[in-house]
């Protein structure tokens, strides 16, 4: 019988350590929250992209405040900022850089460009336009800068961010 004892006696403790760790274990776990209910109040979470309406861009060390179009083109682009980019001219109406990666596009044929447009040319050529003029060519659009400033025919550097 003390035989018996003896074994009897570590399986008794390794049981009363499992049971123990084991309710720790339990009562230290975070709970469970179920992703399809949500609180009246819910607040974005990270995984959730939040929605990007305007976008400002510095020209000449003046700030620039872009309103965006709902797009795919844009939600791509938005995800690069902040970017610097050094934009040629042409035509002495618009200034122009190619991206290093291609955006979804959203082409149509505006006819018209404004003064302010920003478009995306082909899938990788951002253009901000400073005249505006009739045009043959599709683009995609981003935005439209308000009160554009007239800019001349050199190339310069312009910051694109959100705020």
């Amino acid at each position: 019988m003390n035989k018996k004892l003896e074994i009897s006696l570590p399986i008794l403790i390794v049981i009363v350590i499992s049971v123990t760790l084991t309710t720790i274990l339990m009562n230290n776990k975070k709970p469970v929250v179920d992703p399809n209910l949500s609180p009246s109040t819910s607040q974005p979470n990270d995984n959730e992209e939040k929605k990007v309406n305007k976008i400002y861009i510095n020209i000449n060390e003046q700030k620039l405040k872009v309103n965006l179009e709902d797009n795919s083109t844009v939600s791509a682009l938005v995800k690069m900022l902040p970017l610097e980019l050094s934009m040629d001219d042409l035509n002495n109406n618009e200034k122009y850089a190619y991206l290093d990666e291609s955006l979804p596009t959203n082409t149509y044929s505006p006819k018209h460009i404004e003064a302010g447009d920003v478009m995306l040319f082909g899938d990788n050529c951002l253009v901000i336009f400073y005249e505006s003029f009739d045009t043959v060519y599709d683009y995609s659009k981003i935005g439209h800068i308000d009160n554009m400033p007239k800019l001349d025919s050199k190339n310069i550097s312009v910051s694109f961010m959100v705020e």
